[in-house]
Formats: C-alpha cells, sequence, structure tokens
C-alpha cells in the first residue's frame, strides 16, 4: 500500500548527504532565485512530469516547497496514481529548512 510519510529537514538532509535520498524541489524557477537546496532535483510544479523523477535510484524520494503544501499534494498525486510506493514529504519546506539552520544556495536560477 502506497504511503506518504513527514520527514523533518535535520533527517532528510542527512539523508541526502548519506546517499539515502534524494531531495526533489518542485517550486518554481523565480523561487528557486532566492535560495536552493544543495544537490536538489528541480522539477517545478507547473510543469511537473512525472517521468523526470530519479525513481530508479533505488533512493527514498523526498519531496519538497515553500512550506510543505505543494510538495505534499506531488507526494498524494504519485502515490495515488501508483506511480510511487513511498513518497516523503519535508515538513515545513524550505522555511522549515532555514529555520533549521541547514545549507542553502542563494540567488541560484
Amino acid at each position: 500500500m502506497p504511503q506518504i510519510s513527514e520527514v523533518d529537514p535535520a533527517t532528510a538532509h542527512q539523508w541526502s548527504i548519506d546517499g539515502e535520498a534524494v531531495i526533489v524541489d518542485v517550486r518554481e524557477h523565480q523561487e528557486l532565485a532566492q535560495a536552493s537546496l544543495d544537490d536538489a532535483v528541480h522539477v517545478p510544479l507547473s510543469t511537473f512530469d512525472p517521468s523526470q523523477l530519479p525513481t530508479d535510484s533505488g533512493k527514498k524520494i523526498v519531496f519538497v516547497c515553500g512550506h510543505g503544501i505543494r510538495s505534499l499534494q506531488v507526494c498524494q498525486y504519485l502515490t495515488d496514481q501508483g506511480l510511487l510506493e513511498d513518497a516523503f514529504n519535508l515538513t515545513g519546506g524550505v522555511a522549515a529548512w532555514m529555520q533549521s539552520g541547514l545549507p542553502l544556495k542563494s540567488g541560484t536560477s
């Protein structure tokens, strides 16, 4: 049965460092210009294409947006359609990532 799990920023960051997860940022290009997560794969929601997801990596896929709402919608869509067995939503999104003091790139497009 497909499952969506919430994951906190520190855990998602550690998974990424350890090579256990891929972070997929569904924010739009102009949002990335303000701040982006290192090594995140960018698949904007406005042109979302599930074929762009790194599903063959064998890693957990953690979805992120500004505050965790759009990324949760993506998780729900992908699990409802049977495209992912397990999806992880970054609780609080990039805002929570920033509050946690985790590394960001700024001014990236």
